[in-house]
């Protein structure tokens, strides 16, 4: 009989330090998909308001002691490392802790780096701390979250971990490389 071990999504690619800047696989926590039901969305911002957290405002998210809530699009949000309690039958409740990918970029650069992969204006003005947008990361998409003012969350599909951190290393390189020749 064959034998299964588990392995993080990251496992053997990160951490990688290049050029004052840091990549990271972000430890592995419960992720509910969070979607109100019609009519519901008070129901679902009280039982948020009894976690410590509330419904995020779009491009927003909302951290308290027990975990987080990401906005990921209309109507729906990530619930980062919470119980959903009292979201049953309220809200469309879908498990995707195992789904994602959760890196962290994090430094001195880390604008310049993501300036090469997304196509936002991530500067702290635009994009400050506790900003969440879905957008791609070179080719594929993401969620990614200004967790620190010099540190990005970046979740992507499992599938695609490996892409992420080799399109992220060759921004973090080809950065490095830009700096040292000056």
């Amino acid at each position: 009989m064959p034998s299964l071990f588990e392995k993080t999504p990251c496992e053997g690619l990160l951490p990688l330090a290049i050029g004052g800047m840091t990549l990271t696989e972000i430890a592995a926590e419960r992720i509910t998909s969070v979607a109100p039901f019609a009519g519901k969305d008070r129901a679902v911002g009280a039982a948020l308001k009894a976690l410590g957290l509330g419904w995020p405002k779009p491009g927003q998210s909302v951290a308290g002691k027990g975990g987080r809530i990401l906005w990921t699009g209309r109507g729906q949000a990530f619930l980062i490392g919470a119980d959903p309690e009292g979201l049953a039958g309220i809200a469309a409740l879908t498990d995707q802790s195992d789904g994602w990918a959760r890196i962290e970029l994090s430094g001195a650069d880390v604008e310049a780096v993501l300036a090469r992969l997304v196509p936002l204006d991530l500067g702290a003005a635009a994009f400050p701390k506790g900003s969440v947008a879905r957008s791609s990361l070179g080719h594929m998409m993401m969620v990614l979250h200004r967790s620190e003012d010099r540190a990005f969350e970046i979740m992507v599909f499992r599938s695609m971990a490996a892409t992420a951190v080799h399109e992220l290393h060759a921004a973090m390189t080809a950065l490095a490389a830009r700096a040292a020749a000056r």
